[in-house]
């Protein structure tokens, strides 16, 4: 099935740049770094991006424990700062998976770390790496939900933690949630990618350690998603899933997946031919991947203005684009882009199996439904869609997507009456009926 560039896994020998078997490569010009001697993020000879490598390669068999450290075999330490996170549910979701019309349906439901979000997997690895590299201020970019895990991880690692929020764009729920565990926050006039590239200028002078997905270790940390779902997948199954569905912005847990596979491609643990398919999903109001996958196209194009209620993915400059596309195309996955509308009935659809993500995790679903239509995802596909935030991570667009409270009299008799007039309509006819009867 799949066509997995396995030469960006690492070396056959353990370069001299390792650190306790540990080294960073850039994917453009493969050069190494020494991982923890300087600070670095990119390529110091082209700027590329970089990867984390490691002597060791991970079976399945090397995991033990619980949550993300059960995975250090595949990790830079034997633990980190933990609060502790990983062990998400892969939930069953029998109404939804019928109405769909695949196989098998699964939701891996993020939202369930202890911040609320699949960040706090790549912050217990990236806040362990600060303290490794010994700086005083972690800082990032965010559209809310990596504000909320690194100003949770920081003030347990007791650093100084700065984050750059757009202003006005940023749901309630994770500003709060940053503002309560100490973070010092900055709204800029700009949108995320604006927060982004003043993030890295800060990081470039040395005035704070970046913790956003630009960062090779934060997707450390979110690669253990990977590992987690293949493995739970596996003992429920007997197989592993055929596609993996996920809401894209920066791109990062695309990569992240793609780097789990390959890594447990190279160690013989997982056959090529059993690695999902990676499926990408963006808001059409902020949809550089899919574009680039539309066009073929092996970069994405810089959106300036992007909008769209799933506000966790509303991002025009994807970083971990180099990374990711090759996880989509090389796994013979695809990218599509859904409309608002549709990412709030896929939320409430999700809701109605008991389960609550915010806007941007139900783009997972959405996608699928899409595609189902489309014909590009067959009925026979074992598929999970990983919802990547929690209901209450946006609280508003959570009221706005249910319900609304119907005002009853402070009387038994009359709530009744209102709910036997629900039985024939919502409304003035269905109060009226209430009231006869």
């Amino acid at each position: 099935m799949a066509d997995l560039d396995l030469e960006l896994a690492g070396p056959e020998t353990v370069p001299d740049v390792a650190d306790d078997g540990t080294w960073l490569t850039c994917i453009e010009c493969g050069e190494q770094f020494a991982p923890f001697d300087d600070v670095i993020y990119t390529c110091a000879e082209c700027d590329g991006l970089l990867e984390a490598r490691y002597a060791d390669r991970p079976t399945f068999e090397d995991f033990e424990g619980r949550g993300v450290w059960r995975y250090s075999a595949a990790l830079p330490f034997e633990e980190g700062v933990t609060l502790p996170e990983g062990d998400t549910p892969l939930h069953e979701v029998p109404r939804l998976e019928e109405e769909v019309g695949v196989r098998n349906l699964r939701i891996k439901h993020e939202g369930m770390n202890p911040t609320g979000s699949f960040k706090d997997r790549g912050m217990t690895v990236g806040v362990r790496v600060a303290q490794e590299v010994d700086v005083d201020r972690l800082a990032c970019a965010s559209t809310g939900n990596t504000s909320a895990a690194l100003s949770a991880y920081g003030s347990r690692a007791g650093l100084e933690t700065l984050v750059l929020l757009p202003e006005g764009k940023v749901a309630a729920g994770k500003i709060a949630q940053a503002a309560l565990h100490g973070a010092r926050i900055l709204e800029v006039d700009g949108n995320f990618d604006s927060c982004l590239d003043i993030v890295q200028d800060l990081a470039d002078r040395d005035e704070a350690y970046l913790l956003n997905s630009l960062n090779p270790f934060r997707l450390e940390g979110q690669k253990t998603i990977g590992f987690e779902i293949l493995e739970r997948f596996y003992e429920d199954e007997g197989r592993y899933p055929d596609r993996i569905v996920l809401p894209v912005g920066n791109a990062g847990n695309t990569a992240a997946l793609y780097k789990a596979f390959r890594e447990l491609v190279q160690s013989g643990a997982l056959a090529p031919g059993d690695v999902p398919k990676l499926t990408g999903v963006q808001a059409e109001g902020a949809a550089p991947m899919v574009e680039a996958i539309e066009e073929g196209r092996e970069d994405t194009r810089r959106w300036e203005d992007v909008e769209t209620i799933a506000t966790a993915i509303r991002i025009g400059n994807p970083v971990n684009a180099p990374k990711a596309l090759p996880g989509i195309r090389n796994t013979g996955g695809t990218a599509v882009a859904v409309s608002d509308e549709e990412i709030t009935e896929a939320q409430r659809a999700i809701a109605g199996e008991g389960i609550g993500v915010e806007p941007a995790s139900a783009a997972s679903v959405a996608g699928l439904r899409k595609l189902r239509e489309r014909g590009e995802i067959g009925a026979g596909e074992d598929v999970v869609c990983l919802t990547t935030g929690h209901l209450l991570k946006d609280p508003d667009a959570a009221a706005e997507a249910g319900s609304d409270p119907e005002p009853v009299p402070n009387d038994t008799d009359k709530v009744l009456a209102h709910l036997q007039g629900r039985d024939v309509g919502s409304g003035l006819l269905g109060k009226l009926v209430g009231l006869l009867r």
